[in-house]
């Protein structure tokens, strides 16, 4: 008799949700319309800017980016009825103007079929979808990967020496950060690392946040930790400076280190180890500077970039100097879309598509941007604080820091607010690893509110 009446509830409610407007899919729904038309009308302004006219191949480019937006919204629906809204047409919207400046300069470059880099986004971006689709399908509660704890941290060590395995390691490129696999297809372990870094710093702080924070000694009205508690710091800063010095990657060991430090003070709320965090970094960049020659190059660059003599050397700052004309150039409002010259800066479909959007845009488009960007991060510390578990608050804050940290990093390096680095912009530049990690990342920022939303609320009184 139990059984028939608990079979005959859970029918009762699965009927009740069936029938219940799903508030947060509609509101999702119209969100992702406005994203896919303004991508649309983005790459329509394009072509008329610099074609003078609308190709029809402009159809295939915006088609296929909203119905593979789209294709993830209806999973969500079925499967994860409950996650945030903002999320998935923020992501679509940052991807969509990022297809379309670099659109823009394939044009400008003759870049056509495979060899356009527009055509190659738009396939990563296919990839990265459905892995987004396939992680919010098959992880179904995100408490899982707290078991996985080391064995995440021990693949993200993996993945970042991935590139000195003979055979693998691509010698091209400035940085030891590259794979490829057989010529054909090239790629950044770091990027897929850092996510599972961020899930070993979030389930080892869960298990080690009491004696980090209950422990040390009262100085200066903060407490500080004891020697053993700087192990696991020390650790992480070690680890960043072998990537600085042996990978050449400044951007990926400062990424790393600050996301640690960031999720630590999440975790324990003691301002003393930001100080510690920032006293490290600074120890490291001074050190770094002194031996490393291609960082006292980057630092060059930032300071002196007008010298006509830093400009023509060799890795000089003619290229920072070009992207900040370039943003000179566009001014308040821009010059519109497909009617600047954004193809004369080296690197302006990657690195430094800030200044190609901040060109055209001009400086309240790319303020937009900006508070998209913005938007998205709150979004998901918001995700992380709404939470009731501490794995998932520290994994949802560290991944949206994440974002936001990149985009500080890249956004300061090309306006000369801070040195250069290798990372690249989220969701705008081209790039194929950096696409498929930050959706991962978005697929888990829906997995973990839907999650939340679920969570059973305890009422007090």
């Amino acid at each position: 008799m139990t059984t028939d009446v608990a079979a005959d509830t859970a029918v009762i409610k699965a009927l009740k949700r069936m029938r219940m407007p799903q508030t947060q899919r509609n509101r999702e729904f119209w969100l992702l319309l406005f994203a896919c038309a303004i991508s649309g009308a983005a790459l329509a302004l394009v072509q008329l800017g610099a074609l003078g006219l609308i190709d029809p191949f402009i159809l295939f480019i915006g088609g296929g980016l909203a119905v593979l937006a789209f294709a993830l919204h209806f999973v969500l629906r079925a499967v994860a009825s409950d996650a945030d809204p903002f999320v998935l047409p923020i992501a679509t919207l940052l991807t969509g103007l990022g297809i379309a400046m670099i659109y823009r300069l394939d044009i400008a470059d003759g870049n056509t079929g495979w060899d356009a880099y527009s055509t190659r986004q738009l396939a990563w971006t296919a990839i990265s979808l459905v892995g987004a689709i396939a992680v919010v399908i098959l992880l179904r509660n995100y408490r899982v990967l707290f078991r996985y704890t080391y064995l995440f941290g021990l693949a993200g060590i993996l993945l970042l020496l991935l590139p000195f395995v003979p055979g693998l390691g691509r010698t091209d490129a400035g940085a030891d950060v590259w794979v490829s696999l057989g010529g054909v297809v090239s790629f950044q372990p770091g990027e897929i690392a850092k996510i599972c870094l961020a899930i070993f710093f979030a389930g080892y702080l869960v298990r080690t946040r009491e004696s980090l924070t209950s422990v040390g000694k009262r100085f200066l009205g903060m407490t500080w930790p004891r020697m053993r508690e700087l192990g696991p710091v020390i650790v992480v800063w070690l680890i960043s400076l072998g990537i600085i010095v042996i990978q050449r990657d400044l951007g990926t060991g400062m990424l790393i280190f600050g996301l640690f430090i960031a999720m630590l003070y999440i975790a324990t709320g003691k301002t003393s180890w930001v100080l510690i965090g920032l006293t490290m970094v600074v120890t490291g960049v001074l050190a770094a500077t002194q031996i490393l020659s291609y960082v006292q190059g980057r630092f060059t660059n930032w300071l002196d970039a007008f010298n006509p003599d830093v400009i023509a050397a060799q890795n000089g700052s003619y290229q920072l100097v070009q992207g900040i004309f370039g943003l000179a150039h566009g001014g308040l409002i821009g010059t519109g879309l497909g009617q600047g010259r954004p193809q004369i800066t080296p690197l302006a479909e990657s690195d430094y598509i800030v200044p190609s959007l901040g060109e055209e845009l001009g400086l309240i488009g790319l303020f937009a941007i900006l508070c998209l960007y913005m938007v998205f991060v709150s979004r998901g510390i918001r995700i992380g604080i709404a939470g009731q578990d501490d794995f998932g608050k520290l994994l949802a804050s560290g991944l949206s820091f994440t974002i936001a940290l990149q985009v500080f990093i890249m956004v300061g390096g090309v306006t000369r607010v801070i040195p250069l680095t290798g990372l690249t912009t989220p969701f705008l530049a081209a790039g194929g690893s950096s696409l498929v990690a930050n959706w991962l990342i978005v697929a888990l920022l829906l997995r973990i509110s839907d999650g939340v939303r679920r969570q059973p609320r305890v009422v007090i009184g």
